[in-house]
């Protein structure tokens, strides 16, 4: 007669939970990478374009978007995945020199484009400015990691604001919560952060209403 034993099963290890911290840096990674350059050129992009001409406009901003956001992000996808760039944020300022002097080359492409063949003049301001903002934050990234991400996005704020009224500007909310997760993330200071707000907001919006 034998004995049945019974059998054993391996203990459950009890999923660790996220704590305080790990929430923290997940929103703020959710944040960043939603609300990143590309979103916001694709936004204002399409925002002014529809102002400026509706359909025809937002052919323009689709034709803006091709330079100043799909080109880059190819730039930077295959950069990434060449072992180039180590992530698609451009954490290490050398790295973002490289990036943005092509970045740079791709949108003086597209306002000499969008001066040969006539395109509206708000969508003109619109793509010269963001050239502008990108040699300002190329200048100062020579020296000092200044945020992208905050410049971009102050900037986009500004020019939909000259173009639709004051009413937008509490979307400068939306800023303030990009550079919040720039900094839960530890990719800039909060000085970095401010300084690229700062920075978008005077040059595009003073480009943009001094060609517009």
């Amino acid at each position: 007669m034998t004995t049945h034993t019974p059998r054993q099963t391996p203990q459950q290890t009890p999923r660790h939970a996220p704590g305080p911290a790990e929430s923290h840096s997940s929103l703020a990674r959710k944040v960043t990478d939603l609300l990143d350059p590309k979103t916001w050129i694709i936004i204002v992009a399409l925002g002014v374009g529809w102002h400026s001409g509706h359909l025809t406009g937002i052919a323009w901003g689709v034709f803006g978007i091709a330079f100043a956001a799909v080109i880059p992000l190819a730039i930077i996808k295959r950069g990434v995945r060449a072992g180039r760039w180590t992530d698609r944020h451009l954490g290490v300022r050398t790295q973002r020199l490289t990036v943005m002097a092509a970045i740079i080359t791709s949108v003086t492409a597209a306002v000499l484009a969008m001066i040969a063949l006539g395109a509206p003049r708000a969508m003109l301001a619109l793509i010269a400015a963001m050239l502008v903002t990108l040699i300002a934050l190329m200048a100062i990234t020579t020296r000092w990691k200044i945020s992208v991400h905050t410049a971009v996005s102050s900037g986009a704020v500004a020019m939909l604001a000259l173009t639709y009224g004051p009413l937008l500007l509490p979307a400068y909310a939306l800023v303030a919560l990009v550079g919040w997760s720039r900094i839960a993330l530890r990719d800039h200071t909060t000085a970095q952060v401010i300084a690229g707000a700062a920075l978008g907001a005077l040059a595009a919006a003073t480009t943009f209403a001094l060609i517009s």
